[in-house]
């Protein structure tokens, strides 16, 4: 068998995923969290009165007990694969990749296990989060003055 007839081979074999379907449940999941999200700052700020700037942390604060919540509780990876990127894009994923790397290492201590795991996955995102926003500055200062 050579590559060609390898590669029609996987192609005939792997599953096909029904992409319009899954956009428009990533769409309406991701909107719905964030409908729930504008809805809890709103409340934050008519019922006690602080600043929708303080709301919006506290909504952040929410987001990832949720997200950590759930992976612990083994309900986050269960959620994605029926709803998709929907729910991964929010802060609910950062919180999920975290959580779940530590998980995964527990039974090796407190130090070995969780303390030196614990951003292994997330660890790529904030490196190259940083990355990207130092050259986007540097790209602002340099256009703007």
């Amino acid at each position: 068998m050579n590559i060609e007839e390898y590669k029609k081979l996987v192609k005939n074999m792997s599953p096909q995923e029904n992409r319009l379907k899954n956009i428009l449940v990533a769409f309406f999941v991701g909107g719905l969290i964030g409908f729930l999200g504008q809805f809890f700052i709103y409340f934050l700020t008519e019922s006690f009165g602080i600043s929708i700037v303080e709301a919006s942390r506290w909504l952040c604060l929410l987001l990832i007990l949720i997200g950590t919540i759930f992976t612990a509780l083994g309900f986050f990876d269960t959620w994605f694969s029926k709803l998709k990127c929907g729910l991964i894009i929010p802060t609910t994923g950062f919180a999920h990749s975290v959580a779940s790397c530590a998980l995964d290492f527990k039974k090796e201590g407190l130090i070995t296990g969780l303390g030196a795991n614990f951003f292994r996955l997330a660890g790529s995102v904030i490196l190259y989060g940083i990355i990207s926003a130092f050259f986007l500055c540097v790209i602002r200062v340099m256009l703007i003055g």
